[in-house]
């Protein structure tokens, strides 16, 4: 039971992912409907706002097949919601339908759930399986886990270095990645929920901090600027996306994708910002550069993953890369001949 149990929570996983970059600042679920070794229903949370996993799934049990609701399983990868937010409560449904066992991954931290669903599930008399592929299950919510209890967004940490330790010049834009790396980083883009650089990158590589070169949205575009120094016809600062420019001389912008905010450039600069990100619901933050924000966010113990692509080039001089600190390694991966290297912070 158990092996068959681990492979329908698997594919909850599977659905889960599909919703990358889409449903935040929810988290991403996937549910499965089984009836005697049979998928008859699946789904997942595919936009925030819309109907959650178990909703999806239990819509997607074909008339013919809704008499075996209650003799069903449901799996789910997160415990099912208990409160109304903007959808009714997911647990009341289950017991609607009469599913008489219930299998979850994870319990949801966020504390008008936090084991309740559970509790009523089993009051009424279902039986309830928790904690199946738990370890999965967490890192699939991740990003939602720690604004819940970390009471900030989640941070990625992101640059390309040459093999000999250097992200880039201080003068002009260069090329490190190679165009599968790019690709993938914009991947990444596509399942944050905002991405921020500082001053200089902003000046000398003039980038579009978008998702180009990958399916899905684009993030959110962050940037510091103290004194307004990047030029009005910077990318940043122009085109469809939404830009948010922290700075310590706030403007009225006359354009509808552009925001000044205040932000006091002292000690506290990144908690601040972050504070204000978690006020504004933001779930996850992808830190691309340069090397001294990114040093910023690594010497005040604020980030929980960094992904450092290395490639053969050499530069001999430039911009030193970031150096970590209390990390440990969870992947490494060639792409071509780059390497990727994944750390989690300890």
């Amino acid at each position: 039971m158990r092996l068959k149990d681990e492979s329908y929570m698997r594919r909850c996983f599977d659905l889960a992912r599909l919703s990358a970059g889409l449903n935040a600042p929810n988290p991403r679920v996937g549910a499965v409907v089984v009836y005697q070794d049979k998928i008859i229903g699946e789904g997942y949370h595919q936009q925030y706002g819309g109907p959650h996993a178990e909703v999806q799934a239990i819509r997607n049990v074909s008339n013919k097949d809704k008499q075996f609701l209650d003799k069903s399983t449901i799996y789910v990868s997160l415990e099912p919601c208990f409160h109304t937010g903007k959808t009714p409560p997911c647990v009341d449904l289950i017991l609607k339908h009469k599913i008489p066992r219930v299998v979850v991954s994870c319990v949801d931290p966020f504390e008008q759930v936090a084991g309740r669903s559970i509790a009523k599930l089993r009051a009424q008399g279902v039986s309830v399986t928790e904690g199946l592929l738990q370890k999965e299950g967490a890192w699939l919510c991740r990003r939602f886990f720690t604004t819940v209890q970390k009471k900030r967004p989640y941070i990625l940490l992101k640059f390309a270095q040459s093999k000999d330790g250097f992200i880039g010049s201080h003068d002009q834009e260069i090329t490190i990645s190679n165009p599968l790396s790019k690709r993938l980083v914009h991947k990444w883009r596509s399942e944050s929920t905002a991405i921020l650089v500082g001053t200089t990158t902003a000046v000398v590589d003039n980038p579009q901090l978008n998702n180009r070169y990958f399916f899905g949205a684009s993030p959110l575009r962050l940037v510091l600027d103290k004194s307004l120094r990047i030029p009005e016809d910077a990318y940043l600062l122009n085109g469809p996306k939404t830009t948010w420019v922290f700075t310590e001389h706030p403007k009225q912008s006359n354009r509808s994708n552009l925001q000044y905010i205040p932000l006091s450039f002292d000690a506290h600069l990144l908690r601040s910002m972050l504070e204000y990100l978690q006020q504004q619901k933001i779930q996850s933050l992808m830190v691309e550069g340069g090397g001294q924000l990114l040093q910023s966010f690594i010497d005040a113990d604020l980030w929980d993953e960094a992904r450092i692509l290395t490639s053969n080039t050499t530069l001999k001089q430039g911009v030193k890369a970031p150096v970590l600190s209390n990390h440990k390694i969870h992947q490494v991966q060639s792409i071509a001949d780059n390497q990727l290297t994944v750390f989690l912070r300890q």
